[in-house]
């Protein structure tokens, strides 16, 4: 059963699709409290808090404080409050029946889930205006079906877009892409996607080419296809302030960009210097902004990564001319500790600036908007606007998109990565938590960054987090300038690393199947184990181990130097430890705990007692993977009754 209530006036976000009964009388469960603008909900010993999509820490999210507030965070560590996304879905249980509640607002929201005080759930709010959804249930996952079929079906991407993808911030010219493509092809190992970071582009300049670097373009998209290689560009948020730049020339005499209040230019900074934010909240201006990705569709481009969508700000023109001012004052003075405090403060304050985004307007539906009441929902309605672009420009074909910011309802139109992760072991578990909080929201086409994008990747780490990645629909390898270079044939142990790329592609039709099915189903296709097993005490506590698919469990190692790991099995299961697609041992194992060997090259998982694991031949690419000779690891089962999703993996469904 699903109600809402409805607490001042909030702005709509449109992320809820389908009508949802009003309901009677005052808000259940929770306390008011008008002047702190905050509601509260006692919790109870047993309880488990699960949801709010992206965020950090484990997947039961009691014992912290979680800000929805969109932010430009590459430092991912457990003391964050806000990454890029707010998805304010959360669900309570663990003592009778099953709460689930939505807190529909764009502003900025506070989840105080027994950090202030432990048996307390409190939400904050910058405005009490927020549309509340309340579900009620007997189980966490039938409250998320209930939920996602009001938000809209998920995203669905192209097939091919479940093979491996390859990136780097720092691919400067074609030849270089090339050389890509090329190490990969020696060393054997499959490859379908090569992104594009913002070096492509003509001085940071979106819907632009770099024709010194990358000359004839769409020839080189086409010798890349050729290859069974998709380019796959990025997009920013920002446009540059440029005379003679089409795309800046169009917003400005539109009047498709943000404005302050006054009406006059709201001026920040990123990648190309001074920009204009287009404002994605007016439909026109976003209908304006989608068409652009024309250019690059018709240059044979079949995907983008839409990213710096928060909006991220370096700084504001108005904000760093004030600091410049300031400055001055600093000139010749003896800057004692607190001195010293207050100037950097100042510096490092400039970026991503609370005062900035208050500072500039949004027309929205025809009503101005100040930027922080609504500043939750720009990144998803950028993606939006690409989607709804794309269902005009390719009607009948999917084109693949993700988002780094997001909002509940962006979802349906794109899937997204977790940012800028680090290559610590501690982000392979993260990425491995982070996964189910995202399906519950709406998010399946969803990955973190292999290997870790910021810091020295090593060897070991990489192969124990493709190991991971392996699953995750959205599998990329993706590293920031200046660090080491990762791409897997730069390792010594190229062969183990081939093996494992093989063995995701062996498994794509277990993986696209299971994907369908939840994203058909409005279901997940991350299950936390307290989801599937909510009567076990021991399962409901396991945050290290998640289901993939209706057959499978998974159970990353995550820890250097480790030749194995401690799991617990909810009930007997048959261990496949896999060396590659042609190449694993069977175990049955009875329910309990065990300690379970995995050397480096060996990949652990977990087949259920009545189910089945179908497995393609090796191939170079997913255009290549031949579902006619596939062959099945059961256990107590009829391979036969594996339910196998096909389809020509490209037309829109």
């Amino acid at each position: 059963m699903i109600r809402k209530y409805t607490i001042g006036h909030p702005i709509a976000t449109e992320s809820v699709v389908v009508p949802v009964p009003a309901g009677e009388g005052p808000l259940p469960y929770f306390s008011l409290d008008e002047a702190e603008k905050s509601l509260s909900l006692g919790l109870g010993d047993n309880e488990l808090v699960y949801g709010l999509g992206e965020t950090v820490r484990g997947m039961n999210k009691r014992g912290w404080e979680y800000i929805s507030n969109n932010t430009d965070e590459p430092h991912h560590q457990e003391d964050r409050r806000s990454l890029y996304a707010s998805q304010n879905f959360i669900l309570i249980f663990g003592e009778g029946r099953v709460k689930g509640f939505y807190i529909d607002t764009p502003g900025r929201v506070s989840f105080d889930i027994g950090y202030s005080h432990g048996d307390e759930l409190k939400i904050r709010f910058a405005e009490l205006d927020a549309d509340i959804y309340v579900l009620e249930g007997e189980n966490p996952r039938s409250l998320v079906r209930e939920f996602r079929k009001i938000t809209g079906r998920s995203y669905i991407p192209p097939r091919w877009a479940f093979g491996f993808g390859q990136s780097r911030w720092s691919y400067m010219n074609a030849d270089e892409v090339r050389a890509v493509a090329d190490g990969y092809e020696k060393a054997g190992i499959p490859l379908d996607m090569i992104y594009l970071d913002i070096d492509y582009m003509d001085h940071y300049k979106d819907f632009t080419l770099n024709e010194e670097a990358f000359p004839d373009f769409e020839a080189f998209v086409s010798e890349m296809k050729q290859r069974h290689i998709r380019l796959i560009p990025i997009i920013d948020a920002g446009v540059k302030i440029e005379e003679g730049y089409e795309v800046y020339e169009e917003g400005l005499e539109k009047g498709y960009f943000v404005t302050k209040e006054d009406g006059s230019d709201f001026v920040a900074a990123v990648w190309p210097g001074w920009v204009r934010f287009p404002d994605f909240l007016n439909a026109d201006a976003r209908r304006w902004f989608g068409d652009k990705y024309r250019l690059l569709l018709d240059k044979g481009i079949e995907g983008f990564w839409n990213d710096m969508n928060e909006p991220a700000i370096f700084f504001s023109q108005d904000r760093l001319n004030a600091v410049f001012e300031a400055l001055s004052d600093y000139k010749g003075k003896n800057l004692d500790l607190a001195k010293y405090n207050e100037l950097m403060g100042m510096i490092w304050g400039l970026g991503n600036s609370p005062e900035d985004y208050r500072s500039f307007w949004h027309n929205m539906n025809g009503t101005r908007v100040r930027h922080d009441r609504v500043h939750n929902i720009y990144g998803y309605n950028m993606t939006r606007a690409a989607g709804e672009a794309f269902e005009r420009l390719s009607p009948d074909r999917r084109i693949l998109m993700f988002s780094r910011s997001s909002y509940i309802g962006m979802h349906r139109s794109g899937g997204v990565w977790t940012g800028d992760n680090c290559s610590w072991w501690s982000h392979i578990l993260l990425n491995l938590q982070q996964m189910p909080a995202l399906n519950m929201c709406g998010f399946l086409y969803c990955g973190g960054d292999t290997g870790g994008f910021n810091c020295d990747a090593t060897e070991d780490l990489v192969m124990r987090w493709t190991q991971l990645s392996i699953f995750t629909p959205l599998f990329r390898n993706h590293a920031a300038m200046n660090t080491r270079r990762q791409e897997l044939y730069q390792f010594d142990r190229i062969a183990d690393l081939k093996k494992f790329v093989e063995l995701r592609y062996a498994l794509i039709p277990y993986i696209y199947s299971e994907f369908m099915k939840a994203a058909l189903g409005d279901d997940m296709y991350f299950v936390p184990l307290a989801f599937a097993y909510p009567e076990d005490e021991r399962a409901v506590r396991t945050e290290d181990q998640i289901l993939a698919g209706e057959s499978i469990m998974i159970a990353p190692v995550y820890t250097q130097n480790a030749r194995g790991r401690y799991v617990y099995l909810p009930e007997d299961m048959k261990l496949i430890r896999f060396r590659a697609a042609d190449d694993y041992d069977e175990e049955l194992l009875e329910k309990g705990d065990h300690y379970v060997k995995a050397e480096l090259n060996e990949l652990l998982v977990f087949l259920l007692r009545g189910h089945v694991l179908p497995l393609a031949k090796p191939a170079s690419c997913v255009e290549e993977i031949d579902y006619a000779s596939l062959t099945y690891i059961s256990y107590d089962s009829d391979p036969g009754q594996y339910e196998l999703y096909t389809d020509d993996g490209e037309t829109r469904i």
